[in-house]
This record gives C-alpha cells, sequence and structure tokens, in this order.
C-alpha cells in the first residue's frame, strides 16, 4: 500500500566528516614512515632526543602563551574597571592581535607535543610571527564572513549579534525594563569596585 509520499532519504554526510578522519589516517602514516627514515638514517637516540626535544618545546611555548593571555586580560579587565577602553593591542575588540597570536601560538605548542616529525615543522613554522598574524587574518575574514552568511536564529546569527560593540570599548548605557513591573536592580548604590590584582 502506497500513500503518494516519497520514501525517506538519509541525511547527507558533510565533506569535513568525510575528509577529515581520512586525513588524519594519512598524517598518521606519514609520521610512522618519517620516524622510520630518520630512525634508519641517524638512529634510534636521535629520533628519540627530536621528540623528547620537542615535547619540552611545546611546553615551554604553551606555558609562555598561557602567561601572556592571562596577562593581557588582567590588563584589559583592569583598564575596563577604570573607565579607560583597551589600548590597542591589548585585546581591544578592534585589534585581537594578542588573543590570535596566542591561539596560534598555543597551536604550534600543541603540535611541537606531539609525537611526530610533520607536527613539529608544523609547529615550529607557527611560532613565526609574520605565520601567525597572516593566519589571524585569514581566520577572521573566514570566520566574518561564515557570520555574515547565517540564516537568522541561528548560532553564527547569535554570535554576530553579541559582537556588537562600541569601537573604543566603552560600555553602552541602557535600561532594563522588566515585564513584571519590578524595578530593576541599581549597580551605582554599590559603590565603586575594588580593582582586580594580578
Amino acid at each position: 500500500m502506497t500513500t503518494g509520499a516519497p520514501p525517506p532519504t538519509a541525511p547527507r554526510r558533510s565533506r569535513a566528516r568525510t575528509f577529515v578522519p581520512l586525513g588524519i589516517a594519512v598524517w598518521l602514516v606519514l609520521e610512522i614512515w618519517l620516524l622510520t627514515l630518520v630512525a634508519d638514517a641517524a638512529g634510534g637516540l636521535t629520533v628519540l632526543a627530536l621528540l623528547v626535544g620537542g615535547a619540552v618545546l611545546g611546553g615551554v611555548v604553551i606555558k609562555r602563551a598561557g602567561r601572556r593571555a592571562f596577562r593581557s586580560l588582567t590588563e584589559t579587565l583592569q583598564q575596563q574597571q577604570t573607565g579607560q577602553g583597551p589600548a590597542a593591542g591589548v585585546g581591544s575588540p578592534g585589534t585581537g592581535t594578542v588573543s590570535k597570536g596566542n591561539g596560534f601560538l598555543m597551536l604550534g605548542g600543541l603540535l611541537l607535543m606531539l609525537p611526530g616529525l610533520i607536527s613539529d615543522v608544523v609547529g615550529l613554522v607557527l611560532l613565526v610571527p609574520p605565520v601567525r598574524s597572516m593566519l589571524g587574518r585569514y581566520a577572521e575574514r573566514s570566520v566574518e564572513r561564515r557570520m555574515r552568511a547565517a540564516a537568522p536564529g541561528s548560532l553564527g546569527d547569535a554570535f554576530q549579534q553579541a559582537r556588537i560593540h562600541r569601537p573604543d570599548g566603552k560600555v553602552v548605557q541602557g535600561e532594563v525594563i522588566r515585564q513584571d513591573g519590578t524595578p530593576p536592580r541599581s549597580y551605582e548604590d554599590e559603590g565603586p569596585r575594588p580593582p582586580l590584582t594580578p
């Protein structure tokens, strides 16, 4: 007995779900093959020294990037509490240079910590500042392009609305109007807030 409705079709699998596992498998095979080639040419102790050195260097890079990010965050919060706008290059909304640089710096450190020579080379390339800034600009343009193309009501649209801010970093004053008619809570009665200590 047929109802005239078309049969249900299986949802299409995205390209990322198809090619990412394949890419990871190819990368792992290349890493193992390259490690065996280097071990045959230079010896097993050399490969072990390279892997341990990469892990130590990656740990140092991640620790340094984390400290920079925390210092940038505390400086930005202190400047916002004192009423000043964030300085250029200190994580202000318009620049974002520190946050992008730290993100790619942490990624480079993570790649250095992973065992393998290909990941070590990519991690070392990410330690170069011009490469990080170029990748940061590309990532920012790509995210903005996707957010502009986001359908209304989607997650990208919510992020786009959350990003609305003044270019100088100042807080836009507003008024809260409640549906139940109770007066909004006033933060001005609490007095000044103490500054954050690093």
